[in-house]
């Protein structure tokens, strides 16, 4: 029986017409800064912190409710998209089971 689930986002944003790191961290250290506060997760900026034109988001929430792991997860994709003025490029969706070692797809719950 799972004791719980840990749900993991992974976003690359592409922002092709930026040109110097600073303009890109005012693009995205707001939206990292409001996920935070918005909604219950740990939110990182993983990769791509020396490009200018791109970054990898890495979101992370735990609860023993996989529906709850798989919706917050959900709004954090929708809220990222939509919050700014870069392209949503790749995003991944991961949800590990707590306590029996199975890892399940967002289609294998269904």
């Amino acid at each position: 029986m799972a004791l719980g689930y840990v749900g993991v986002l992974t976003v690359r944003l592409e922002m092709p017409w930026v040109s110097n790191l600073k303009e890109k961290r005012a693009l995205v250290r707001p939206v990292v800064e409001r996920l935070k506060v918005r909604f219950p997760l740990t939110v990182a900026r993983l990769d791509g912190l020396d490009a200018h034109d791109w970054e990898v988001i890495g979101v992370a929430t735990i609860s023993n409710d996989y529906q709850w792991v798989e919706e917050t997860l959900k709004m954090a994709a929708d809220y990222i998209a939509a919050e700014g003025p870069y392209r949503v490029a790749e995003e991944s969706v991961e949800i590990t089971v707590l306590g029996d070692g199975e890892e399940l797809d967002e289609d294998d719950e269904e």
